[in-house]
Protein backbone atom coordinates (compact mmCIF):
# COMPACT_ATOMS: atom_id res chain seq x y z
CA UNK A 1 0.00 0.00 0.00
CA UNK A 2 3.06 2.34 -0.23
CA UNK A 3 2.93 2.88 -4.05
CA UNK A 4 1.72 5.99 -4.96
CA UNK A 5 1.08 7.10 -8.82
CA UNK A 6 3.26 6.06 -10.83
CA UNK A 7 4.17 2.44 -9.06
CA UNK A 8 0.27 1.90 -9.31
CA UNK A 9 0.03 3.06 -13.04
CA UNK A 10 3.18 0.71 -13.88
CA UNK A 11 0.41 -2.48 -11.98
CA UNK A 12 -1.85 -1.53 -14.17
CA UNK A 13 -0.02 -1.67 -17.12
CA UNK A 14 1.71 -4.91 -16.51
CA UNK A 15 -0.78 -6.89 -15.14
CA UNK A 16 -4.05 -5.30 -16.42
CA UNK A 17 -2.47 -4.41 -20.22
CA UNK A 18 -4.69 -1.10 -19.67
CA UNK A 19 -3.98 2.64 -20.12
CA UNK A 20 -4.71 4.48 -16.93
CA UNK A 21 -6.02 7.28 -19.83
CA UNK A 22 -8.93 5.51 -21.25
CA UNK A 23 -10.57 5.99 -17.87
CA UNK A 24 -11.99 3.43 -15.25
CA UNK A 25 -11.31 2.98 -11.43
CA UNK A 26 -8.44 0.67 -10.71
CA UNK A 27 -8.85 -0.92 -7.41
CA UNK A 28 -6.12 -2.13 -5.32
CA UNK A 29 -6.75 -3.85 -1.27
CA UNK A 30 -3.65 -5.13 1.10
CA UNK A 31 -3.82 -8.55 2.22
CA UNK A 32 -5.29 -7.47 5.53
CA UNK A 33 -8.46 -6.37 3.31
CA UNK A 34 -8.26 -3.08 5.67
CA UNK A 35 -6.80 -0.84 3.38
CA UNK A 36 -8.11 0.23 -0.50
CA UNK A 37 -7.00 2.32 -3.20
CA UNK A 38 -8.83 3.72 -5.91
CA UNK A 39 -6.83 4.77 -9.23
CA UNK A 40 -8.46 6.92 -11.90
CA UNK A 41 -7.98 9.31 -14.80
CA UNK A 42 -10.11 12.58 -13.97
CA UNK A 43 -9.55 13.64 -17.48
CA UNK A 44 -6.55 16.59 -16.01
CA UNK A 45 -4.61 14.37 -14.02
CA UNK A 46 -4.84 11.38 -11.56
CA UNK A 47 -6.65 11.25 -8.35
CA UNK A 48 -5.63 8.78 -5.39
CA UNK A 49 -8.55 7.67 -3.30
CA UNK A 50 -7.51 5.79 -0.38
CA UNK A 51 -9.52 4.54 3.00
CA UNK A 52 -8.29 2.33 5.69
CA UNK A 53 -10.89 0.52 8.15
CA UNK A 54 -10.77 0.45 11.66
CA UNK A 55 -12.50 -2.19 11.99
CA UNK A 56 -13.53 -5.06 9.93
CA UNK A 57 -12.31 -5.92 6.18
CA UNK A 58 -13.24 -5.75 2.57
CA UNK A 59 -15.36 -8.09 0.55
CA UNK A 60 -14.15 -9.09 -2.25
CA UNK A 61 -15.93 -10.36 -5.29
CA UNK A 62 -14.95 -13.44 -6.31
CA UNK A 63 -12.10 -13.70 -9.29
CA UNK A 64 -11.59 -16.59 -11.88
CA UNK A 65 -9.39 -19.11 -10.88
CA UNK A 66 -5.89 -18.16 -13.17
CA UNK A 67 -6.40 -14.55 -13.23
CA UNK A 68 -5.08 -11.68 -11.00
CA UNK A 69 -8.44 -9.39 -11.30
CA UNK A 70 -12.05 -8.67 -11.70
CA UNK A 71 -14.32 -6.32 -13.56
CA UNK A 72 -17.28 -4.40 -11.16
CA UNK A 73 -19.65 -2.25 -12.05
CA UNK A 74 -20.04 1.24 -10.16
CA UNK A 75 -23.02 -0.43 -7.83
CA UNK A 76 -20.39 -3.67 -6.78
CA UNK A 77 -17.33 -0.58 -6.11
CA UNK A 78 -19.98 1.27 -3.61
CA UNK A 79 -21.22 -1.74 -2.08
CA UNK A 80 -17.82 -2.59 -1.12
CA UNK A 81 -17.06 0.29 0.24
CA UNK A 82 -20.05 0.63 2.36
CA UNK A 83 -19.45 -3.16 4.02
CA UNK A 84 -22.25 -4.39 2.49
CA UNK A 85 -22.16 -8.11 1.87
CA UNK A 86 -22.26 -8.74 -1.88
CA UNK A 87 -24.16 -12.43 -1.86
CA UNK A 88 -26.76 -10.98 0.53
CA UNK A 89 -27.63 -7.92 -2.71
CA UNK A 90 -30.74 -8.71 -4.86
CA UNK A 91 -31.03 -7.71 -7.66
CA UNK A 92 -34.23 -6.88 -9.43
CA UNK A 93 -34.95 -7.36 -13.42
CA UNK A 94 -33.97 -4.51 -15.77
CA UNK A 95 -34.56 -3.70 -19.04
CA UNK A 96 -31.27 -4.92 -21.32
CA UNK A 97 -30.66 -3.71 -24.66
CA UNK A 98 -29.97 -6.80 -26.89
CA UNK A 99 -26.51 -7.30 -28.22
Amino acid sequence: MRGSFDALCGLVNQHCQANILQGGVYIFVNKKRNQIKLLTWEGDGLAIYYKRLEKGVYELPSIAAGSNSATIDAVQLQLILQGIVLNSVRKKKRFVLPK
